[in-house]
């Protein structure tokens, strides 16, 4: 996938860059990071943020950094990421504060990625792993069209994974 910006009517989405680290810092550190494992230090999430930026070189593909088209505020991250060769890429999204939540961001921004994706991955379908108490995401995931996958195994490091598919 070209390193272009996805843009939506209220949205630009980018590849991670280094004036996205306050932004990102502040996330990781907050209770919004439950989910995923956190809340992290600053010298985890600066490692987190390498790793989404350096997984684009890995596989030519990788998250975007929601920003507002208005303010170029960043807000939230969307996309995929491949851990396993042996799998299909995961579909990810987070929103970074609380004052985003509710107002259609992540929807917006997954479904227009979502747009893209089969060329940008070269894969027919993608994994959604949402941990299982996380009700807004799962909620999220079927409204995408997502399926659940129950005879999915949770992945090691996230073993309160419930598995869903889209199919590209």
């Amino acid at each position: 996938m070209t390193r272009t910006p996805i843009e939506t009517e209220r949205l630009i989405l980018v590849p991670p860059q280094a004036h996205h680290l306050a932004a990102y810092v502040a996330y990781c550190s907050s209770h919004r990071a439950q989910f995923v494992g956190g809340p992290f230090d600053a010298a985890k999430a600066f490692e987190k943020l390498c790793a989404m930026a350096g997984h684009w070189n890995l596989r030519g593909f990788g998250r975007h950094v929601m920003t507002l088209r208005t303010t170029g505020r960043a807000i939230g991250h969307v996309g995929a990421l491949q851990i396993d060769e042996a799998e299909p890429p995961e579909m990810t999204w987070t929103l970074w504060s609380d004052d985003v939540e509710g107002q259609g961001y992540a929807f917006e921004a997954a479904h227009a990625y979502l747009e893209t994706a089969a060329a940008a991955t070269g894969a027919r379908e993608m994994l959604v792993r949402i941990d299982r108490e996380h009700l807004r995401s799962r909620r999220l995931a079927a409204r995408l069209g997502a399926q659940p996958d129950s005879a999915a195994t949770s992945p090691r490091w996230m073993p309160e994974a419930v598995t869903f598919r889209i199919h590209l």
